[in-house]
Order: structure tokens, then sequence, then C-alpha cells
């Protein structure tokens, strides 16, 4: 069954591929079931003029955004530093001694065996090595005794240096602005000594330290970060929590606290799925409007998607009328039908265009699509639990999301509805232009199933399930 969208008005023209209640002058389409019948085309504005209509529209969008997202980031009371790989270079030495701790047992290491076990507390650190490599009667105490001996006699001496650039800075800075500053940390109190000694962070610096001694659970368990929040009086929704570590992120989230991730252990892709509040290089990435004001979502490096691209949100209306403006967009058919296409594009769409975006995930050959797919999962969750959401999930560019998850059909559908939501699909993180029907026509003629589009969102910022719910309902009558 082929599948045909043109102007016909057989069905409600709110629940059919056009957004509620948007600001632009939108138009609407809907399902003709007459297959045989090939109707005029929808006519569009020009593309001038949908360039004027769109940077208007987007630039009012995005500093409301903006505004609203510092609304939403709230009152912040206190910070809790992570110590290994974020206030210290620790992360290395650290996976040195405990190769070095294994060479004695004549178990043979890499430094990169302990990245999985990292932030989890050394019992685990070295007890999950232990496992992976098939150590019998590995005693975990044994081995941090002499990890400690290790580590604190090559690699933590006094005033060594370890300290990450920016550490200093920012605590300092924190304090001064009325902040209260902790070091929430699963290591053992005497590494957690050594290392700042080693880092020249004096412990009368911070208003708490806690450390894993007295913890049964530790990250990504929440324990460690709530014993610094009650340490130091503050709830745990005024916490901002800055971390390295996947554990720690996800222990943060645990405690309902925000979090700050930082690359320095691990590479960004693998925050993924933990979904930081933002993520930063590193801890001289990190500044103190950052901690108070949440990022705004706009300074993500993630986003940009280079870290040398340093644009701020108040050359944004500049930068998109110089591109609306470009003499390079002509206007030309396809042009007009590319920018008739923008209505549908969300503010972080236009800011994609702009600036650009890394290339998209799992379009690489040997990349996970299963870390695509948890990616976009992360996207819808945020943005139900908050309203908006600060890291957009980037999908193959023009009509290949068609072929891969999760719109890879893979097993048969005969006598299914396919249900595409072109919010989902298209306005996340285009400018994907909606669908070639004609494309849609062709690819699926011969199917033995029906594809059914809607636009299931009121713009950007609410999903309608409404809209779903009636375009099934209307499919279903066409198909019995």
């Amino acid at each position: 069954m082929a599948l045909r969208f043109t102007s016909s008005s057989s069905f409600s023209r709110s629940n059919i591929l056009s957004p509620h209640k948007t600001t632009l002058l939108q138009p609407s389409f809907s399902i003709n079931h007459h297959l045989r019948r090939r109707n005029d085309a929808v006519s569009f504005p020009k593309s001038c003029e949908w360039r004027a209509m769109k940077v208007s529209a987007c630039v009012k969008l995005e500093e409301e955004e903006k505004s609203t997202s510092l609304k939403e980031w709230g009152k912040v009371s206190a910070v809790l530093f992570d110590m290994d790989g974020v206030l210290c270079n620790s992360e290395e030495p650290s996976r040195k001694a405990a190769v070095d701790v294994f060479a004695e047992l004549g178990v043979q290491c890499t430094p990169e065996d302990f990245a999985p076990f990292t932030g989890t507390g050394e019992a685990n650190f070295l007890g999950g090595v232990a496992k992976v490599k098939g150590v019998e009667g590995f005693d975990a105490e044994a081995a941090k005794k002499r990890f400690f001996e290790i580590y604190l006699d090559k690699y933590a001496k006094p005033n060594s240096g370890i300290g990450f650039p920016g550490a200093l800075e920012l605590i300092t800075q924190c304090k001064n602005s009325g902040l209260k500053v902790a070091v929430a940390s699963s290591a053992d109190r005497v590494k957690v000594d050594a290392n700042l000694a080693a880092a020249g962070l004096p412990l009368s610096l911070f208003d708490a330290i806690v450390s894993a001694d007295a913890f049964e659970n530790l990250k990504p368990a929440p324990d460690i970060f709530l014993a610094a929040s009650g340490n130091l009086n503050v709830p745990p929704s005024e916490c901002v929590v800055i971390e390295d570590a996947v554990a720690g992120v996800q222990a943060a989230k645990a405690a309902k606290m925000r979090c700050v991730a930082v690359t320095t252990t691990l590479p960004e892709e693998n925050f993924v799925s933990a979904g930081p509040s933002f993520i930063r290089k590193d801890i001289g990435s990190v500044s103190l409007k950052d901690i108070l004001t949440g990022d705004s979502g706009f300074n993500n490096d993630k986003i940009q998607g280079h870290q040398n691209n340093n644009f701020s949100m108040q050359t944004l209306p500049e930068l998109l009328k110089e591109r609306a403006d470009n003499s390079q967009v002509l206007d030309t058919p396809a042009s007009d039908n590319f920018l008739s296409a923008m209505q549908y594009a969300s503010p972080n769409a236009i800011w994609n265009l702009v600036f650009g975006v890394n290339s998209p995930f799992g379009e690489k050959e040997g990349e996970s699509q299963s870390g695509r797919v948890q990616q976009f999962i992360d996207y819808i969750a945020d943005l139900e639990a908050r309203g908006s959401t600060r890291i957009v999930p980037e999908f193959p560019s023009k009509l290949d999301w068609l072929n891969t998850s999760p719109l890879k059909f893979c097993r048969d559908l005969k006598g299914k509805v396919v249900l595409l939501d072109f919010w989902t699909y298209c306005c996340i993180n285009c400018l994907h232009v909606l669908p070639d029907l004609e494309f849609l026509e062709k690819k699926y003629k011969e199917m033995q199933f029906v594809v059914v589009g809607v636009h299931s969102a009121k713009f950007d910022i609410e999903k309608d399930s409404e809209a779903i719910h009636n375009a099934i309902l209307c499919y279903n009558n066409l198909t019995q």
C-alpha cells in the first residue's frame, strides 16, 4: 500500500503533520486515502519570506528558551567536587599503581583494564579487574593496602603538582560567592588526604570532606553525595556535583542533584546514557557562571560540535540573520522546499544549522546503533521530566534516518501500522526536512503495511500524545 500526503481535508488539520498553535503560519497536511489520485502540490511562501519568518521566530524562541533555562536551573548553595579526575590528575597514576599491584601477583594488566571501574572505590577498582582476569583467592583488603603503599610512595608525593589547572581558582571563586564546597570521593580517606596534599589543595579549603571509608554503598549509589549534602546542611536540590566518572554522574542523579561532567578521564560519548546536566573538557573549563546558571544549555561543547567554537548567545541573532541573508542561499525551487520545511525545526535545530554539530552518532562504521538509540531515549526522558533538554541527539542526515534504528524494519510487519512521529525524527535535530513523500511511496509501495505520519508536538516544547492517538484511530478506520 502506498502513502500520499496531500492538501485534502479528510482529517483534522491539527492532528496530522501540523504542529499545534505555533507562532508561525503553518501549512496544514492530511492523509488522502484515495491513493489513486494525485492532488495539487501544497504551496509554500517564497524562500525569502520563510527566511525572514524563521529567523525572527527562532531568535525569539532561543531568547525565551534561555530565560526559561535560567529559571529552571534553580538555587545553588553548594558544590560537591569529586577528587580523582576532577580536582586531581590522579586517575592514570592510580591505574599504574594498580598495574604494579597485579604485577606482584603475577597477573599482567594494562592501565586501560581499570578504566571501566573508575570512580567506584578502590575495592571494586581492584576487585573488578581481578574478577575479569580470573584471579583466584583475591584478597581485596590486602590488595588495597599494597595499592596505597605503592601509590603514595611513587605517585602522590606532597606538592607534586597533580592538581588540575583551574581547580584552586574555581574553589576560591565558589567560596567567595558564598557557596559551600566539599570533596565527595569514592576513594578512602588516606588517598583523599594524600591527593589533596599532592595537588596543593589545603584541607581547610573545604567545608566538608566525605570519603568512602564509612560507606558500604559507593558510587553509583547516592550515599556519599547525600552525606556531603547533610554535612553541609544544604538540601540535595541545591547542590551541584562535578564528576569525571559515569558512576559519579549516576550517583549525583540518584541523589537528585545537578551534575557537570568533565572529560578528563572518559570521552564525552561515554556520558550520554548517564545524562549529566552538561559537559566540560576539564575543571578549568567550568566557570562560576556555569555552576550558578546551569550553562543555560548554550555553551555545551556537545551542542557546539567543536571545542574551539566559542560563540555566545549574544551573537546568535546576528549570526542567524547573516546566514539567512547569505547570497549562497538561492531562491530556487529546491531551496524553497528546504526552507519551507524549516517551519518544523526547533530552536536547537537552528543552532545546529548555524554552528554545526558533531558527526551523527551511529552513522560511522563500527559505532554502536544501540548507543544512538539510548541517546534518543535519554533525550525523551529529559524532555518529559523537565519540559526541555540540553543535549540534542544527533541523527543521520536527510533521509538516512529511515534506514537506521530505531526505524529499521527488521521483521515482518504485514498488516501493521507504522507511525512515524515527525516531531521526534525531524525537529529535534533538524534541519532534516520532512521526508520526501514520493520517496516514501516508492520505498514502501511493495510492503504489506501502512506508514502513518504525524507531527505530534505543540511546536518544540510539549509532546502531544493526543495527536498520535487520533492519527492511529484515523488509519485504523481507513484500513478496515
